[in-house]
């Protein structure tokens, strides 16, 4: 916009726009990665992703001016995954996760058989085990992203472990 001396005046928000842009140009891939691991399908991950964003981004500033966007952006994301999971009370079957077998046996790849082993976990579980073990996290980390202690966050690997455990054990060739 033009304003009487000839000046370009920006609109309201515009840096806030800018800066918002430059923060999701950098973590989109990682954001979107994470929604995918924590729901368990592209159409979700996509939708969860997006819920996450609209609700970070009129609130950038103050959240930016804490350091926090990354983890304001997981917990709004988990959250989300949560509440869907909650609102469903569905099991997500993972049909669209790309499986890369060469020979087509029935063998099974580690990531395909990860993906069906972490398939039923709920999405808080999910969530902090992708956190802890993928993203490389502490406990006080994934606490501060799920917004909960660092004792329930602890619990959350635990228990999504030793479920992992048992469904290996019976799914392994």
């Amino acid at each position: 916009m033009t304003g009487w001396e000839g000046t370009i005046v920006r609109a309201p928000g515009a840096e806030r726009d800018d800066d918002f842009t430059a923060w999701l140009g950098r973590e989109s891939n990682g954001l979107a990665r994470f929604a995918l691991f924590v729901t368990g399908n592209r159409d979700d991950a996509q939708d969860v992703l997006q819920d996450a964003l609209a609700a970070i981004h009129p609130q950038y500033d103050q959240v930016a001016a804490r350091g926090e966007v990354g983890a304001y952006a997981r917990r709004a994301i988990s959250n989300a995954a949560v509440s869907r999971w909650r609102k469903g009370r569905r099991h997500v079957v993972l049909a669209d996760v790309d499986r890369t077998d060469p020979d087509h046996a029935d063998q099974v790849t580690d990531s395909v058989l990860a993906w069906r082993l972490c398939a039923d976990l709920p999405p808080d579980q999910r969530a902090a085990v992708v956190l802890r073990f993928y993203e490389d996290r502490s406990f006080a980390e994934i606490a501060d992203i799920l917004g909960c202690a660092e004792a329930t966050a602890r619990s959350h690997v635990h228990r999504a472990v030793a479920k992992l455990r048992t469904r290996f054990e019976g799914e392994r060739p």
